[in-house]
């Protein structure tokens, strides 16, 4: 294993284990909880690691969060997808890609609400409405986002995340 992927395989650790404990914060919205702080810190995993590291920092997430009993089933589908699409907006701003950070509702509120509507809820005998979970996702991953961005851009003018991490999210 290369030194990178080392250095990037224990940042994801780090990225999943922030998310599991800040997790005690969770807004209740129909079958699903809301964790802003999940999408924020999807928003800088996607921005610092990018979109396989990240989707699998959302996943370990998740699965912990399952695990402990403080999460649902729609935690993969509400968390993974907002990962992935920081992650490849990331490479695709390149110059600025800390503004991809602010992408993290568009694979959340969107391709994951779909998903949690139209796979995961029949797979689990319920019944909802593609607007309630996008309503929900959203209530989460936008100020989530926001966070992540704002968290980004500070850590970006202190140099802090060049004098410690060697990465800078600019």
């Amino acid at each position: 294993m290369t030194r990178t992927a080392t250095k990037n395989m224990a940042m994801a650790a780090l990225f999943a284990a922030m998310a599991v404990l800040l997790s005690g914060f969770s807004i209740p919205v129909g079958p699903t909880r809301c964790f802003p702080f999940q999408h924020a810190v999807n928003a800088i995993a996607g921005v610092m690691l990018g979109p396989w590291w990240a989707a699998g920092a959302a996943f370990t997430a998740s699965l912990i969060r399952n695990t402990l009993g403080t999460g649902t089933l729609f935690a993969f589908p509400g968390s993974i997808p907002g990962a992935l699409v920081v992650g490849f907006m990331a490479r695709l701003f390149k110059d600025k890609r800390r503004y991809a950070a602010l992408t993290e509702p568009l694979g959340t509120g969107f391709i994951g609400a779909a998903i949690s509507v139209y796979i995961l809820a029949p797979a689990m005998g319920r019944e909802t409405t593609l607007w309630l979970i996008m309503s929900a996702f959203l209530l989460s991953s936008i100020p989530g986002s926001i966070m992540g961005f704002a968290l980004l851009v500070a850590l970006n003018k202190t140099h802090w995340l060049q004098k410690n991490v060697g990465r800078s999210p600019v």
